[in-house]
């Protein structure tokens, strides 16, 4: 379904409840199902942790995940350590082209019997549960962070624990330590140190408590691209966040400090305010957040203003490859972008075209990055629904604070 999102001026005051981390929602599903004492709230209402829940809960011999990235990596990791379970692990089509074997060898390495049932390296793969008792593996460290979260989930129901080397640069540390993080909150112990980490065995059942997942800042970068984009004097608030986040994507605080964007903490709760308006060129290093890249292009697109994002590497193996989508729907707007295998190059333009259709290429994260242009021009969103795969209330959540929507 195409949605098109007309030229808008939005209220000068908004209020926006956030639901939860999708990153955090789906570490602390994984780690309630390795340990049924813990209680959730504010678990993410997004179709990636929704399949989460669905797939933990499943008897079926084959488990779907469709596009769920987090899923298919994660479940990997789980069934291989659920003792005399068998489970092929399959996906969408554009899943069966994500590859797996990075992590698929790892997980051999320690002893897990995984087997491809279709093209090597790739979903669907057949996993037979087993105890595992081999504890030492090494990866690349600039690969997906999922793959090193993945492997430290399960580390603490390993009969010896988990020692991770990892080698060269580490890309997404904040991920991985949201992970490690999560799993002290629980009661396993790790530690960090260089570049190995090692997660202790569980000996005995942690005590029952219950676990507030934090709402997520990818879903708070559209807003900061609104305020930046809008009038000196706009305010957006934002439930619910922590000044000390786990999320990687909280240096949306600083990011978009350089475009004017003032964030004040209060009670849960983060104000968003336009305070001045800076058109100089942007350079970010984006290689511990790499999912607002697209919000970070299309805000500075708005703008009429150069920016260089470096450190985007792992962007080409996402629902789409984010670079390519992105260069090709910022120049159907009329921008002029050079891309390379991890950089992206925006030129300064004066114009932005009008009634340009966004195409979304299965990417929740391209029809929300380019939503906050409806502040400067009108475009169509084309299959808008995609958004539900993080965010499913975003479209209502636009119409509240002003923008003007019709499908």
């Amino acid at each position: 379904m195409n949605f098109t999102l007309h030229k808008s001026v939005i209220k000068k005051q908004s209020i926006i409840e956030i639901t939860g981390s999708k990153s955090e929602s789906n570490r602390l599903l994984l780690l309630q199902a390795l340990f049924p004492e813990f209680q959730l709230q504010n678990v993410s209402n997004s179709d990636d942790s929704n399949l989460m829940t669905k797939a933990l809960a499943s008897k079926e011999q084959v488990v779907d995940i469709h596009h769920a990235g987090t899923a298919m990596r994660f479940l990997t990791a789980f069934f291989a350590v659920e003792e005399g379970r068998e489970v092929v692990l399959t996906g969408s089509k554009r899943m069966k082209e994500r590859p797996i074997k990075i992590l698929v060898k790892a997980l051999q390495e320690l002893g897990a019997d995984i087997s491809y049932n279709e093209n090597e390296g790739f979903p669907p793969i057949k996993i037979k549960g087993k105890k595992l008792t081999k504890n030492k593996v090494s990866l690349q460290a600039n690969v997906s962070s999922q793959y090193i979260s993945a492997l430290l989930l399960i580390a603490s129901k390993l009969e010896n624990g988990l020692e991770l080397s990892l080698k060269g640069e580490i890309t997404s540390i904040p991920y991985i330590k949201m992970t490690l993080s999560l799993l002290e909150e629980i009661g396993v112990k790790s530690t960090f140190i260089n570049n190995t980490i090692t997660v202790k065995p569980n000996t005995e059942n942690p005590k029952p408590k219950t676990l507030i997942v934090e709402s997520d800042w990818s879903s708070a970068s559209y807003y900061f691209s609104i305020a930046a984009l809008s009038e000196i004097g706009t305010e957006i608030t934002l439930s619910s966040y922590k000044k000390n986040s786990l999320q990687g994507d909280s240096v949306l605080v600083d990011i978009y400090k350089a475009f004017g964007v003032e964030t004040v903490f209060t009670n849960n709760s983060i104000n968003l305010k336009k305070k001045t308006q800076n058109l100089e060129p942007k350079t970010f290093n984006l290689v511990n957040a790499p999912d607002i890249a697209q919000t970070i292009a299309a805000t500075c697109f708005g703008l009429g203003i150069a920016c260089h994002l470096k450190g985007l590497h792992t962007l080409k193996i996402k629902e789409t490859d984010r670079l390519v989508a992105l260069k090709t729907e910022i120049e159907k707007l009329g921008g002029k972008v050079d891309v390379t295998n991890d950089t992206l190059y925006l030129h300064p333009s004066n114009s932005i075209k009008e009634m340009v259709t966004i195409a979304t290429y299965h990417d929740h994260r391209m029809a929300m990055a380019f939503a906050p242009l409806a502040l400067k021009t009108s475009i169509i969103v084309e299959d808008a629904t995609v958004v539900s795969k993080s965010y499913p209330t975003f479209w209502n959540d636009l119409k509240s604070i002003g923008i003007k929507i019709t499908q």
